[in-house]
């Protein structure tokens, strides 16, 4: 069969049956979505993304090995740390790594995990590299993470090519959240989440010493003014 005919038929399948939706108490793997029966999770979640600031300049300036070493230990980094307060990992892409949040302390949970992170970065990860290699302090390069946080309805699909598949969540939630982890700007600032989720963070997430750690701000993402909020703050570990 020629490759437009295998594409005819794929796309016969995926987007001429109707959509087999159910709601969902757990993150599903992918063997837990069919494929061809255009199978979807329904879940009410909130989605996590952590991104790893710097990596044009990283690619440009140093080796691979450096780069390698940069970018894997800040991955393995936050992803040990989504796991430990609850978050399911469903995609790397690139330097970024996704965290998906379920349950009543969802919120707090991924809040808890980004300022974990950002301890992380400066106290842990950025002394074991300058120890190891000396040239990303001479370079003067910081490995920083930025973390983005929204919340909402999403429903987890599959796409992929015959048992090669890769679970999509589809919904408003990992859009804005990749998109505020885009944000780029004075180094202080590295986490951010949207309204939603701040208005039900628990007082330990919201609050340090009585002060708040949180900063509103209005500006743009992804096309649309939004109500955001930014935050200095780390938890240490």
């Amino acid at each position: 069969m020629a490759l437009g005919d295998d594409i005819r038929a794929d796309l016969d399948k995926m987007v001429g049956n109707p959509w087999s939706i159910r709601n969902g108490n757990v993150v599903p793997g992918t063997d837990d979505v069919g494929l061809y029966s255009n199978d979807a999770v329904k879940l009410d979640a909130v989605y996590l993304y952590a991104d790893l600031l710097g990596s044009t300049k990283l690619a440009r300036d140093f080796s691979p090995e450096v780069a390698g070493k940069v970018i894997r230990a800040s991955l393995r980094t936050a992803s040990t740390i989504i796991k430990k307060f609850g978050g399911e990992i469903r995609s790397y892409d690139g330097d970024r790594v996704m965290g998906i949040f379920i349950g009543g302390s969802k919120n707090s949970n991924a809040a808890k995990t980004a300022l974990k992170i950002k301890y992380a970065m400066e106290h842990l990860v950025q002394p074991a590299l300058y120890g190891q290699l000396p040239s990303l302090r001479t370079a003067s390069f910081l490995p920083r993470m930025c973390v983005g946080i929204a919340s909402g309805e999403v429903f987890i699909a599959r796409a992929g090519v015959r048992d090669r598949s890769d679970l999509v969540s589809i919904g408003r939630a990992p859009n804005v959240a990749a998109k505020l982890s885009d944000i780029r700007e004075e180094p202080m600032y590295s986490t951010y989440i949207t309204s939603q989720v701040y208005n039900m963070l628990s007082e330990e997430t919201k609050f340090s010493e009585g002060v708040d750690m949180w900063r509103l701000i209005r500006r743009e993402v992804g096309g649309e003014t939004m109500t955001i909020y930014r935050s200095t703050y780390w938890w240490s570990m």
